[in-house]
């Protein structure tokens, strides 16, 4: 458990350091396809990865019904890189669903 605590603090001096805008986080959908959405890095915080992020499911295809769309995004640490295609900082992780 700790090695994954030194994970999480260990990413967030890098979104520090590195004066990350934005977060990018990606998951796949029940076909394969990538999905991801971004959230800002002043947004994002420890909270992310033991409560998780919400998003809307229905827009997901194969997730859930308009009427059930809550669902919940868990960013993994060790999964992160810096994108060098953007203009703005942005770290890409992979997540859980």
């Amino acid at each position: 458990m700790e090695k994954k605590s030194s994970n999480i603090s260990n990413l967030l001096k890098t979104i520090r350091n590195n004066k990350v805008r934005i977060i990018d986080l990606r998951f796949t959908d029940l076909f394969g396809q990538w999905q991801h959405f971004s959230v800002s890095a002043k947004e994002f915080s420890e909270a992310a990865f033991t409560d998780g992020l919400g998003f809307d499911g229905s827009s997901i295809r194969g997730f859930q019904h308009i009427h059930e769309s809550d669902m919940v995004l868990f960013p993994d640490a060790t999964s992160a890189f810096m994108d060098p295609f953007t203009q703005e900082s942005t770290l890409v992780m992979i997540c859980d669903i």
